[in-house]
């Protein structure tokens, strides 16, 4: 909310939003419809892991630092979208089933969509503009966000320090959490790529939505698995070695995409 306050909501953001937000939902059912594609990504932990970014605390530096300052709000865009998918449907998909199987929890659905942190943001934001003071509460939302980034960040340490420790198994990783990484980092930006062509974006624009597409797997994918007691231990793996391969895929990422300027 505070990032869109102080940034502005414009087309390209919501193209941006939109695209990130849809892509994800496809292919999260397509996953879960083939069975070639769910035998390698069995559980939604997996398959989170494998399509949700570090967009916010990794992407959107990156961006700044390689891209014109004219696509920030693509960045800002992808980096909204990933994350409105994340916690509206993150917390529905990794809670236990309802006790008839074959019956969706739409009232369940519902309540993730009412309750989300970032659904919350976009009323919050809509008001804040009716309200004409988004200026003063975008400057001290920023306060309250950097406690709980700092929190966010201690959780994901603890997990992490826990798998650092585990020396002989940080890279002892089974066929599925090879897929998921898989996934993230290369295949999701190639379809990010292919996407950016069919819509017609130029370079710049296609770029910033790649390079966040190839950021690694989110810090919310641990905290959800942590909430929920789901998959923990899999979604620490995969946050550490995807941002390990990031450090050598985001630069090689760049370097193809200015080979086809």
């Amino acid at each position: 909310m505070g990032l869109l306050l102080k940034e502005g909501i414009d087309i390209n953001l919501i193209k941006s939003a939109f695209l990130a937000f849809s892509l994800i939902g496809v292919l999260i059912v397509l996953i879960n419809i083939f069975p070639i594609f769910k035998s390698r990504l069995p559980n939604y932990t997996l398959q989170l892991a494998g399509l949700i970014g570090n967009t916010s605390f990794l992407g959107i530096p990156i961006a700044l630092a390689l891209l014109p300052s004219a696509t920030i709000n693509f960045t800002i865009g992808f980096d909204l979208g990933t994350t409105l998918f994340a916690w509206i449907f993150g917390p529905f998909l990794l809670k236990k089933k309802s006790q008839n199987k074959n019956i969706p929890n739409i009232t369940g659905l519902l309540n993730a969509l009412i309750n989300s942190p970032a659904s919350r943001g976009i009323i919050g934001v809509f008001l804040a503009y009716l309200l004409q003071i988004e200026g003063i509460l975008g400057n001290y939302l920023w306060i309250p966000a950097r406690i709980v980034i700092a929190l966010a960040i201690i959780i994901v340490g603890t997990r992490l320090g826990i798998i650092t420790n585990q020396r002989g198994k940080i890279f002892d990783l089974n066929e599925e959490i090879k897929f998921s990484i898989l996934l993230k980092l290369f295949i999701l930006p190639f379809i990010i790529f292919l996407a950016s062509k069919l819509l017609y974006f130029d370079f710049y624009q296609s770029s910033a939505l790649i390079l966040q597409a190839g950021t690694p797997t989110a810090i919310s994918t641990i905290l959800m698995a942590e909430a929920y007691g789901v998959k923990q231990k899999i979604a620490s793996k995969i946050l550490f070695t995807t941002t390990l391969i990031a450090i050598a895929t985001i630069p090689l990422m760049k370097i193809l995409l200015n080979a086809f300027e």
